[in-house]
């Protein structure tokens, strides 16, 4: 790899990962790139949020076997200790889940809840913490007054929940965010307020993206490239027109075959439809 590929990738993988002797992830390679957005693909069970996990430093090592490398800027992340992966979780590398009302503590404010997470990284004032927090939140098109902050997730529609998670995530501007299912909770309209909203947050602020998914639409709306995750391997990973336009795997070709097409509707079927509305 050249020194100008190194400099542009942001995180690198290669990892095998087993539970009690099951295999969940073999020999996976993926790259991330800065400031690019990446989507995994892969039905339940492939490993997606292995992959994911693993990354985060959220799997226990003492009950998970885990093998390689996974190089993140300057370090190797299997090679850090619990204390030094808490001082990137949640700063350099965040996460969205799917269910923002399951993340959000049902018991705590709003501003309860993105003031701790502030505070797990930064120093500073009253004033200090309130700006940022005004500004995270004004970056997710969310209201950033008093009002707002003293409400509970319980008061917020779910599209409103999951910002207010998203605004958590980007606090510290991490250099990555992991979104692992995150809008498949969501209707489609809110759905496609949030992926607007991921784009704009890689366009504004060069954050990479790792969007974890097996709906293929919002795949083919947010990423650069694809990877598809099968059996626990990556079996395909390009440019997301080349995957959905040329998919060179058997799985991958069956995956985009699966794709829902828009049916042909006769001009005489479609006028009695309407004279009978």
């Amino acid at each position: 790899m050249s020194s100008a590929s190194q400099n542009r990738t942001l995180l690198s993988a290669r990892l095998s990962v087993a539970y009690a002797g099951k295999q969940v992830l073999r020999d996976v390679q993926i790259d991330i790139q800065r400031g690019e957005v990446l989507g995994l693909v892969g039905q339940s069970g492939s490993g997606k949020s292995t992959l994911a996990m693993t990354i985060l430093g959220l799997l226990d090592r003492k009950r998970t076997g885990i093998e390689g490398s996974l190089q993140f800027q300057e370090s190797d992340l299997l090679q850090l200790s619990e204390r030094e992966f808490r001082s990137l979780r949640g700063r350099a590398i965040s996460l969205v889940l799917q269910s923002p009302l399951s993340s959000l503590n049902p018991a705590l404010k709003i501003r309860t809840q993105l003031k701790e997470a502030w505070r797990a990284h930064a120093h500073g004032t009253s004033a200090d913490c309130a700006g940022a927090i005004q500004n995270s939140l004004q970056s997710v098109s969310l209201p950033s007054n008093d009002e707002f902050q003293r409400k509970y997730p319980s008061q917020m529609s779910v599209g409103q929940a999951q910002r207010v998670l998203i605004a958590m995530a980007i606090l510290h501007r991490p250099a990555l965010l992991i979104a692992d299912e995150a809008t498949s909770a969501l209707d489609v309209i809110t759905q496609s307020e949030i992926l607007a909203l991921f784009r704009e947050l890689n366009r504004s602020t060069g954050m990479a993206i790792l969007y974890i998914s097996h709906d293929l639409a919002s795949v083919a709306g947010i990423c650069d490239r694809v990877a598809i995750l099968h059996q626990g391997s990556i079996v395909e990973c390009g440019t997301t027109e080349q995957i959905f336009m040329r998919p060179q795997h058997e799985y991958t070709q069956q995956l985009m075959a699966a794709l829902p097409r828009i049916p042909h509707v006769q001009p005489q079927a479609a006028a009695r439809a309407a004279g009978a509305q």
